[in-house]
């Protein structure tokens, strides 16, 4: 029983961590307690847990709670496993002034989502999604990620994590869904339109390279990120979409060339086109 009882501890530690996570700096332990439907007690030795050993800090100014200093390490532990090519940040620093919009560089990991870079700017941010979980019907690189799985592995994806409703416009009809992607496979490219945040929307085009029997396997994708604007309007993605689509698009193959080779292949040294890790 004890065994049961630390983990229960470590589940509920590690949902206090993400609440805090999608909230941002300053949320309370109210507000915490009252997200989870945890007692105010639990929540606060949760908390104090978590800040102990660094994974959350306590910020005097808003007497609430924010990311401590030990998970950017942990970050870039995952992203020091995953194959990233020299010259990434080059790479994402042209989409982005391609594009005019915020550049990122996501990787897949089985069935799921590691940002591992970006480049962006005060007049076009990338934002951060602390979670992929539950959120890949909702976002563009998360279409491409279930478009290309098998029915079986698919359904076993939105079996886990259901249809959540992260916006107005998140798709919570399967056959909706069912046919956003059929649409993805088909165009070969992924677009959410305020799905998964109100004033913003994504395009994301896949990266492959040559898998175990030479046939193409898609290991991530190129994504960017622009203000949702009256459709057809200025800056919209349909106003957009043909300067979006050949940023994303070239960056992707670039970025699936410099994958394949080897010797290009591993982590920027800082000079010339280094990498803004995720």
């Amino acid at each position: 029983m004890a065994g049961v009882s630390a983990l229960s501890s470590v589940h509920r530690a590690l949902q206090v961590l993400e609440v805090v996570a999608a909230a941002g700096d300053g949320i309370s332990a109210k507000a915490v307690a009252r997200r989870l439907e945890y007692n105010l007690s639990t929540t606060y030795h949760l908390l104090e847990s978590l800040v102990v050993d660094g994974y959350l800090v306590r910020l005097e100014a808003s007497r609430g709670f924010g990311l401590g200093p030990k998970l950017p390490a942990l970050h870039d532990r995952l992203v020091a496993q995953l194959p990233v090519p020299r010259g990434l940040g080059a790479i994402l620093r042209d989409v982005h002034a391609t594009a005019g919009a915020g550049a990122l560089y996501a990787a897949f990991r089985d069935d799921d989502v590691v940002v591992v870079a970006h480049d962006d700017c005060a007049e076009h941010p990338v934002p951060m999604i602390s979670t992929w979980r539950g959120a890949l019907h909702a976002t563009a690189v998360g279409k491409l990620l279930l478009a290309e799985a098998d029915d079986v592995a698919r359904r076993a994806i939105l079996d886990r994590d259901g249809l959540p409703s992260h916006a107005y416009r998140t798709m919570t009809d399967l056959e909706a869904l069912d046919r956003e992607l059929a649409g993805v496979r088909r165009r070969d490219l992924a677009v959410d339109r305020g799905e998964f945040r109100e004033r913003l929307a994504c395009m994301a085009a896949p990266v492959r390279v040559p898998g175990p029997r030479g046939a193409p396997a898609l290991v991530g994708a190129v994504a960017v990120a622009v203000p949702v604007v009256p459709a057809g309007g200025p800056g919209s993605i349909a106003d957009r979409r043909e300067r979006l689509e050949r940023a994303v698009r070239d960056g992707a193959r670039r970025l699936a060339d410099a994958l394949r080779d080897p010797v290009s292949t591993g982590w920027d040294d800082g000079g010339p086109g280094a990498v803004r890790r995720g």
